[in-house]
């Protein structure tokens, strides 16, 4: 399995419930997951401009491979909505259904290769099917 798996999509998207689906199935200390919210919540990074969306993702991306070079199986939900800002093993999540609209990132960069995309209307346990058979 690959040691960091790039959750990327819109707001609501279902890039958080699958980090967490995901965590659950591995019965392992050695998964961090690090997570958009949370991130904004330890740097104390509110900005939502190109600006404070590049700290947070660079931010992200160093500390996936830090904990990978440690032996982390890192799963990482961000919007990301820059292509260049995304490592490891990219899962594109979308829907069809209404998402967080209020959230909602116009410039949001629609991965364009190298990646896997889910539609998050499937079941969470089809969505984490697919993700692992990726993966493995």
């Amino acid at each position: 399995m690959k040691n960091v798996i790039w959750f990327t999509g819109q707001p609501g998207s279902g890039k958080t419930t699958l980090a967490k689906e995901m965590i659950s199935k591995f019965n392992n200390d050695k998964v961090i997951h690090i997570d958009g919210d949370d991130l904004r919540d330890v740097l104390d990074n509110k900005d939502y401009s190109e600006k404070g969306r590049r700290k947070n993702i660079q931010f992200a991306i160093d500390m996936a491979k830090v904990m990978e070079s440690k032996g982390y199986l890192v799963i990482v939900s961000l919007v990301s909505p820059y292509r260049e800002l995304r490592y490891g093993n990219i899962f594109y999540l979308n829907s069809t259904r209404k998402l967080r609209k209020e959230h909602w990132v116009d410039s949001y960069e629609q991965p364009i290769k190298e990646f896997t995309n889910i539609n998050t209307d499937k079941s969470i346990e089809e969505c984490v099917d697919e993700i692992l058979n990726v993966c493995r």
